[in-house]
């Protein structure tokens, strides 16, 4: 996906291991386009008022690059993640963490994982081991999500409704 729309809409599925999807991806269309990395991601707020708002403020480590990313409030949806999201890539990401700090904000999680970035026209697939398991996120139009779920013989039972932060949280990680 080259543009990334000011919504949302994903899916995150547990996945027993993210080695047998690498072969299932590639005969549904996927390309690797980023190969397994370290990720780390860390949460901002400034006195809870982000989280009290169903908001998050993220910076991300990955793949060479830094990102800032905020989140909107989830849209009420019985199986996929759905809010409005704005990101910006970031030449130098000490300048802006020391923003944010000035500015109030404070670190308040920070995520730890590896990640493979899978495309085809209309999805982005990403596979990730974190410290809780193995999990596949499919990110695009929510038709595409869908036969790209079956395609890949997901249940409906798979699919994680928690986001990555509240795993973290319930793991004790972070």
């Amino acid at each position: 996906m080259k543009h990334k729309p000011a919504v949302e809409t994903e899916l995150k599925l547990r996945i027993p291991a993210t080695g047998p999807y690498r072969a299932l991806l590639e005969a549904l269309g996927f390309r690797e386009v980023i190969p397994a990395q370290a990720e780390v991601s860390v949460l901002w707020d400034r006195d809870g008022e982000l989280r009290a708002a169903g908001s998050a403020l993220r910076t991300r480590r990955f793949a060479g690059a830094f990102r800032l990313t905020w989140k909107g409030p989830k849209v009420p949806d019985p199986m996929l993640k759905i809010r409005p999201e704005h990101e910006a890539g970031i030449d130098d990401g000490e300048s802006l963490e020391a923003i944010l700090r000035a500015l109030g904000y404070v670190p308040v999680l920070r995520m730890e994982k590896r990640r493979a970035v899978w495309e085809r026209e209309e999805l982005e697939a990403c596979l990730d081991e974190t410290p809780f398991g193995c999990y596949l996120e499919l990110e695009g139009d929510p038709q595409a999500i869908r036969a790209a779920m079956e395609g890949l013989g997901l249940a409906p039972d798979r699919a994680e409704p928690r986001s990555y932060p509240e795993l973290y949280q319930a793991h004790g990680l972070g």
